[in-house]
């Protein structure tokens, strides 16, 4: 990640409280119509999902992957909101990631 777009996203990043208390079921619709696997695929090949399970990963906390949600949604210019992101960051942690 280049540390520009990081203190861009993390100046806009919801709060861990936020995604907590946001919608997987709503986040996830946001990954489909977003094709966010498609562009894991693009950048790993095979399966796009395997981007969240690879050992050397880059997201480690609830907070670090509202933050990379926050850094896609600014890259691929989605159009999402705050609340969407939050949502999107719920999905993934309820999915793949775990986190409390």
């Amino acid at each position: 990640m280049k540390p520009n777009a990081l203190l861009l996203a993390a100046s806009c990043c919801v709060p861990a409280a936020a995604v907590q208390a946001a919608d997987p079921a709503k986040g996830g619709e946001l990954v489909v119509e977003a094709q966010c696997e498609s562009c894991h695929m693009d950048k790993l090949g095979g399966d796009g999902s395997q981007i969240y399970l690879r050992k050397d990963r880059r997201v480690n906390s609830l907070a670090q992957l509202a933050t990379q949600v926050s850094v896609c949604n600014s890259q691929l210019n989605t159009g999402w909101f705050p609340d969407d992101e939050a949502h999107v960051a719920a999905y993934l942690n309820q999915r793949y990631y775990k986190f409390r």
